[in-house]
């Protein structure tokens, strides 16, 4: 997993409210196992529609989405985070998520910014022509306006998600560790060991 510390960028100034893992990504994009190609899947009924935002060459690439209440709410298919961050997407700004899809999207590397309705407003407003940035250290959201909007998050998360560490990183890290106890159970239970090999 990439380190993020800081999401800069256009957003995609959508606000739309329950948007659920379907239409995140439709249920027949799920038959793959990988995560490679699900960005094509994005949004697939929304983009359906002539003069959509996820087709607009203005927001093309765009790192940030900013969504409505209850963003990532129904199933709880992995594959949702997967989509969005094939498509692009770092950081979503919401007034609330799923816990699933919270999850799901912290385990991928995607900060979820949890932020009342009037900021959300005023994001969308300013994310039809300027950018918008997320930065972690701070625990802000900013624009070119002088606009700065505090959020929380887990600090668990925010560590993890600033240094790149996804759970087998986690465990990685603690190599030493691990390795440590491993060769004193082999030298207490040598039998263990044994049966191991």
């Amino acid at each position: 997993m990439q380190p993020v510390k800081q999401v800069s960028g256009r957003a995609y100034p959508w606000g739309a409210k329950n948007v659920d893992t379907d239409v995140i990504i439709p249920a027949h994009w799920l038959k793959t196992v990988t995560r490679e190609g699900l960005g094509k899947g994005a949004f697939e009924t929304v983009r359906a529609e002539p003069g959509n935002i996820f087709d607009d060459p203005r927001y093309a690439g765009s790192p940030v989405l900013i969504a409505g209440d209850n963003f990532g709410c129904g199933s709880s298919r992995e594959h949702a985070a997967w989509a969005l961050a094939d498509l692009g997407i770092t950081a979503v700004i919401a007034p609330s998520f799923s816990d699933i899809f919270s999850g799901n999207a912290f385990k991928n590397g995607i900060v979820t910014v949890v932020l009342p309705q009037d900021a959300i407003d005023r994001l969308i407003e300013v994310a039809k022509t300027d950018p918008v940035t997320v930065d972690l250290e701070t625990m802000t959201v900013t624009t070119p306006f002088q606009d700065r909007f505090g959020f929380d998050l887990d600090p668990f998360r925010r560590q993890c998600l600033m240094e790149g560490l996804d759970e087998i990183g986690l465990t990685l890290a603690r190599d030493a560790a691990i390795s440590g106890y491993e060769a004193k159970v082999a030298g207490e239970r040598p039998w263990l060991a044994k049966r191991a090999a």
